[in-house]
C-alpha cells in the first residue's frame, strides 16, 4: 500500500519512544510505501487535497533514522492510507487539517477517522461516559469552578484542549490561585477550562490503556516525577509495567463499540484507579513502551486492523 504520514517535524522525534516511528517501521517491514509531510503542506487546490512532503525511509539508527526522497506534491487521493499524527493543541489549524482530510473518504482511509476525531477531542468524548469518570465540570465562569470546588475540595484545573500534561493544575482546598489561574487562562485563549475532582490514586499512577479498533490490548502506567502531580511521560513521569484490571476491561468494554464503529483504530485511555480521565483519538502515545515491557507489537496489530479495513 502507499502510505502518508502527516506529522510534526520527523527529524527531533526519539525513535525510542514514538509511536508514529514504530507504526512506520511496522509500514515498512511489511512492504508498504511511505511519504512524509507536515500538517502546513496540506492543501485544497481546485477539487484535490494535496500535500508537498518527502518519498521516506526509516531505521532504527539514533542520528540518522530517516531518509528523505525528492521534495514533491502528491495528490493524496492517490494514497490507501493517509495518517493523521501530528500532536495537538486541537486548534482551529488542527480541526482544519481534520475537515480537507475527511474529503478524501471513501477511496483513501485515514487513520484515526478524521470527522469523528473532530467530534471526540480527548476531554469532551468522556462525556458520554460520566458513570466511568470522575466528577467533571467545563466552563469559563469563574462562578462556576468556583462552586464545583466547593462541592469536591481539591480539583484539577487543566486547559480543554492541551495536551502533554501541559497547563494542569492540582489545587487542593486552601489553595488561593484559582482566580489568578482563571485570568490568566481567559486572558489569552476564549475557550473554557475542565475541572476534574482530584484523585489520590494518581499518585500510584495515571494508566494508559491501548485500544486497536476498538478492544484493549495491553497497558502501561505513568508514575508522576517526585513532587509532581502530572504523570504525563513529556514531563518527566516514569512508565512502568502493568496489567489490566478487571475495572479497566469494563471500561474498554463500554467505550469500544462507539470507537470501533466511527473509525479511531488507534486510541489510548487515561485511567486513574477505578475512573476514566481522557480518550485520546488525536495522536496516542505508548506502543513502544508496551512492547518493551510485553513484547506486545501494537502497531502489527493496528496494521492488521488497517489491512483489514482496506481488503
Amino acid at each position: 500500500m502507499k502510505i502518508a504520514f502527516q506529522m510534526d517535524p520527523i527529524g527531533p522525534i526519539d525513535i525510542t519512544a514514538d509511536s508514529t516511528f514504530r507504526l512506520m517501521i511496522e509500514a515498512q517491514e511489511r512492504g508498504h510505501e511511505l511519504y512524509y509531510y507536515t500538517p502546513d503542506a496540506l492543501a485544497y487546490e481546485e477539487g484535490r487535497i494535496t500535500a508537498r512532503g518527502w518519498p521516506l525511509e526509516v531505521q532504527r539508527v539514533a542520528g540518522d533514522h530517516y531518509r528523505l526522497g525528492e521534495n514533491r506534491t502528491v495528490d493524496l487521493a492517490d494514497f490507501d492510507v493517509v495518517w493523521l499524527r501530528q500532536d495537538p493543541p486541537f486548534d482551529m489549524h488542527y480541526i482544519t487539517t481534520t475537515h480537507l482530510l475527511e474529503r478524501l473518504s471513501p477511496g483513501t482511509l485515514v487513520v484515526n477517522d478524521p470527522f469523528w476525531v473532530r467530534n471526540f477531542p480527548e476531554k469532551l468524548l468522556i462525556l458520554n461516559f460520566p458513570d466511568l469518570t470522575p466528577p467533571t465540570t467545563i466552563a469559563r465562569d469563574l462562578g462556576t469552578i468556583r462552586a464545583f470546588r466547593a462541592r469536591h475540595g481539591d480539583v484539577i484545573l487543566k486547559p480543554l484542549y492541551g495536551n502533554g500534561g501541559a497547563g494542569v493544575f492540582h489545587l487542593p482546598e486552601s489553595d488561593r490561585n484559582l482566580a489568578s489561574l482563571h485570568e490568566l487562562f481567559t486572558g489569552f485563549s476564549r475557550e473554557p477550562l475542565i475541572v476534574q475532582k482530584y484523585l489520590p490514586d494518581v499518585a500510584l499512577g495515571d494508566k494508559r490503556v491501548i485500544l486497536v479498533d476498538g478492544g484493549p490490548i495491553g497497558a502501561i502506567n505513568r508514575v508522576p516525577a517526585q513532587g509532581e502531580t502530572r504523570s504525563n511521560m513529556h514531563v518527566g513521569g516514569r512508565p512502568e509495567k502493568v496489567g489490566l484490571t478487571e475495572r479497566d476491561r469494563e471500561i474498554c468494554a463500554r467505550i469500544g463499540p462507539l470507537l470501533r464503529e466511527k473509525g479511531q483504530v488507534f486510541v489510548g485511555i487515561d485511567v486513574i484507579g477505578d475512573y476514566l480521565t481522557e480518550i485520546n483519538v488525536t495522536s496516542p502515545t505508548g506502543l513502544q513502551e508496551l512492547e518493551r515491557f510485553d513484547g506486545t507489537n501494537g502497531a502489527g496489530l493496528i496494521w492488521d486492523a488497517i489491512e483489514a479495513r482496506r481488503g
